[in-house]
């Protein structure tokens, strides 16, 4: 798989194609240092919260902070970033340090991304690409595994023209044409055989995942998504909820395959579906790749949107405002959501009250310690309920077929005796009961 940290790099007398295998930033023996540079508008009030977060994303993605330099200004630089000035701090600061990867908090064009590995001889990735190599090292699946290297691709691809300037000036007119340009074209043609490849292959798994998703569908059964900011700790509801065997852990975008597994309380079933973790300007080639998995989303009846209680009430505003950006994006936003503060063991009292009387209807639960579980089963109870159809029929003492299919297929089944058949109550998906009725003819006789 391609790293999108080397595939950022300037070719100059380099024999290295973008086809070659990559080292991600936590290859390495020892973890790599880096020194963060940031330009942020003067009084941003989520300064610390940027900073800390691409200072989480690194340690993620097995890198160390060296030292962070901010400089404050209404937008970066188009050309360079940094102001002049900030530019001869940094290398001040690198001296110093001694970084082995400087780190943009935002996203850089190539344009300034030339620039600064120019001034500061030293490689240069940003936010985006530090994103892009987490996922890389997460993904397990065959089709993460696609859908990473794909958003890795359209990411590097779009950023040729300016990595390669240097070339397309060979390639002018006459008695400029050169090696330069055809190098500069043959991997180009590479990257979008390699994309197009990528995007066959996806087609393919989204076809398989498109009748799973079908099959789900046809089983009348509700369907909820766990959504939430990416370390707020979906998966580990989710073991908690189904049993399921999630990987866990306390890093960012853990998760990035989507589970489903079901979960049944009083007699009630439903699907609950646990996918990748959201961040504020999550980049749009992932959002793109990994569409077929945030249909789960998408498709859901109910989403628990997943809020860490244990962070500040602005993170948490800001947060909150990141999964619906997200959830915007990929047509979610209409679906119904159900709120759910986790780790609510980590947070005093006072603290929860306030968080009870700002969002009366959330549920509180530390899915770790099982606290409040029983609450969200409860509610995740009522929500498979409202999903199915009641039925009152009569059926003959003759169709002993149709009595077992109910019995197969409904809940909360009652059953009386009368003269003519027995006289059932039930709950029923709606395609379970409309099937059951029009095999008695009873098409009027629901509750």
């Amino acid at each position: 798989m391609m790293h999108p940290v080397e595939l950022q790099r300037t070719y100059r007398g380099s024999a290295e194609r973008p086809g070659d295998e990559r080292r991600s930033l936590a290859d390495h023996g020892a973890p790599e240092r880096a020194l963060i540079i940031a330009a942020i508008p003067s009084g941003e009030e989520d300064e610390r919260d940027r900073l800390a977060e691409l200072t989480e994303l690194l340690r993620t993605a097995g890198v160390e902070v060296a030292d962070v330099v901010v400089q404050h200004r209404d937008r970066p630089d188009p050309r360079t970033y940094l102001g002049k000035g900030r530019l001869e701090d940094v290398i001040e600061v690198k001296k110093r340090v001694k970084p082995d990867v400087i780190v943009a908090e935002g996203e850089l064009t190539p344009g300034q991304q030339r620039h600064l590995e120019d001034k500061f001889k030293t490689r240069v990735v940003d936010r985006t690409a530090v994103i892009l190599d987490i996922f890389a090292q997460h993904a397990t699946s065959a089709e993460g595994k696609l859908q990473v290297e794909l958003a890795q691709l359209e990411y590097s691809y779009a950023r040729q023209e300016g990595l390669w300037q240097h070339l397309e000036r060979l390639g002018g007119g006459v008695g400029t044409r050169g090696p330069g340009e055809s190098q500069l074209e043959s991997d180009r043609r590479m990257i979008r055989t390699r994309m197009g490849m990528l995007r066959r292959r996806l087609r393919e798994t989204d076809g398989n995942r498109a009748v799973m998703r079908r099959e789900r569908f046809e089983s009348g059964l509700g369907r909820v998504a766990l959504a939430g900011y990416t370390n707020a700790g979906k998966s580990t509801l989710m073991n908690a909820l189904t049993g399921a065997d999630v990987v866990a852990s306390d890093a960012l975008f853990v998760t990035l395959d989507a589970t489903v597994r079901s979960f049944e309380h009083a007699g009630m079933r439903l699907l609950v579906s646990d996918t990748v973790g959201f961040i504020r300007h999550l980049p749009h080639e992932l959002v793109a790749a990994f569409h077929s998995t945030l249909d789960e989303v998408r498709d859901a009846h109910l989403i628990l949107h997943v809020i860490d209680a244990s962070e500040s009430e602005h993170r948490q505003a800001e947060q909150a405002k990141a999964v619906e950006d997200v959830l915007d994006q990929i047509k979610a936003a209409e679906v119904p959501r159900l709120t759910v503060f986790n780790k609510i063991d980590r947070v005093e009292p006072d603290v929860r009250q306030m968080l009870a009387r700002r969002s009366p209807d959330a549920i509180f639960v530390s899915a770790s310690r099982g606290e409040g579980l029983a609450a969200l089963r409860e509610r995740l109870g009522d929500v498979a309920r409202a999903r199915l159809t009641a039925i009152d029929v009569v059926v003959p003492y003759a169709r002993g077929d149709v009595v077992s299919s109910i019995y197969q297929a409904g809940r909360e089944v009652r059953q009386d005796a009368l003269e003519q058949g027995a006289r059932i109550q039930a709950l029923l998906p709606a395609v379970d009961a409309a099937r059951i009725l029009a095999s008695l003819g009873q098409s009027d006789t629901l509750q």
